[in-house]
């Protein structure tokens, strides 16, 4: 009787062990992967805004150029 309770006993030890180290690695795979999400949402944030303040100005230059076009032919 002895040396099965000491199998189960191993068998449960083993089982919990094993759920505990595997709930572990994957919090710790998820933490990790939730930072380089971060980042990279930041990097396209950044390039976004970039992005938005090239497009107005280019749009304000164009702007100008068709106010002087018009200031010009009317003269």
């Amino acid at each position: 009787m002895a040396p099965s309770v000491w199998g189960y006993s191993r068998i449960i030890t083993g089982t919990m062990l094993g759920g505990i180290l595997g709930f572990y690695v994957m919090h710790r795979v998820e933490t990790s992967y939730k930072e380089k999400m971060k980042e990279r949402l930041a990097k396209y944030e950044a390039e976004m805004n970039r992005k938005a303040e090239l497009d107005q100005q280019k749009f304000l230059k164009e702007e100008i150029r068709t106010d002087k076009a018009e200031i010009l032919s009317d003269s």
